[in-house]
């Protein structure tokens, strides 16, 4: 059975941890947030130079330039027909090993990392997947098909999700039937309550501005960055499909799977867990993607 975000926020009220609310087909209008304490990033960071952009989003890997390392992507031995940076999955499709981060395509055809915790209307985006950055929220489904298309990738099939998280071994969390509490991002805190100062009792503060405020995902203990919990994983060597951030999954109707930093039991448990109750062009600070291709 799926809950509703709305219909299990007192429960997770009494857990101390909140799952998005405001689901609804038309997300509701809100007015801007004021008055709360800042985070890391205030607004658009799109229109600053590179270097300064980079310092907060490239990957931390040492000896390569952060900007080549984050356009290029995660290079990994491809196997099986499958592009460098993707997984086999038995031969019969190809999938992200991290969750996406995006690109800007500019008017003149270049292109630039895009901060990932911003909304992505307005601008022109392609998926990438790079291990050591922060993988993109605050996105639709609708948004992000058309980022893997830029790519030349597709979203992965809901079925298709589900056997690439589940691993080889067919495990309910790809590392085994049962969880281990923090093996991945699995176990945050609410950013908006700790940030926005938002009420479980009073739904009307729960605003689609709000639930985009790109303050979200740069407070402590929310966001983690893609590969860094190093044992959420499995045998077809994915990372994060259980936590971090909800998934969204080829389906018109708008299904997300996996679950994301604050629960990945309740509307059904790790690779199992599967959330109905939006449309496709929903998005807020825990929605994501990965992309999947057909083997070559």
């Amino acid at each position: 059975m799926t809950l509703r975000h709305g219909a299990i926020a007192l429960v997770l009220a009494a857990l101390g941890a909140v799952l998005p609310l405001g689901c609804t087909k038309s997300p509701p209008a809100g007015n801007a947030v004021a008055g709360v304490a800042p985070g890391t990033w205030h607004g658009s960071d799109n229109d600053l130079g590179a270097r300064s952009l980079l310092a907060r989003v490239a990957p931390r890997d040492e000896g390569l330039g952060a900007a080549s390392l984050y356009l290029q992507g995660h290079s990994l031995p491809a196997g099986d027909g499958c592009p460098d940076g993707m997984a086999s999955i038995d031969g019969r499709f190809c999938i992200d090993r991290y969750e996406a981060s995006l690109v800007e395509v500019l008017p003149n055809g270049d292109e630039r990392p895009f901060a990932p915790f911003e909304t992505v209307e307005g601008r022109v985006v392609r998926a990438v997947s790079s291990r050591g950055v922060f993988p993109q929220g605050y996105i639709s489904e609708v948004q992000a098909k058309d980022a893997c298309a830029r790519s030349g990738k597709r979203l992965c099939k809901p079925t298709e999700w589900r056997n690439a998280c589940m691993g080889p071994k067919h495990t309910v969390f790809g590392y085994g039937n049962t969880r281990v509490t923090g093996r991945c991002n699995d176990n945050g805190r609410s950013p908006m309550l700790t940030v926005l100062r938002m009420r479980t009792s009073h739904p009307s503060e729960w605003t689609h501005d709000r639930m985009n405020d790109p303050r979200l995902n740069q407070a402590p203990h929310t966001l983690s960055r893609a590969g860094e919990h190093e044992g959420c994983t499995n045998g077809y060597g994915v990372y994060d499909m259980v936590g971090n951030l909800h998934e969204w999954v080829d389906d018109p109707a708008g299904t997300f799977q996996g679950g994301y930093y604050l629960d990945t039991h309740l509307n059904g448990d790790g690779c199992n867990y599967r959330t109905v109750a939006h449309a496709s062009a929903y998005h807020d600070y825990s929605t994501g993607f990965r992309c999947c291709a057909d083997p070559e």
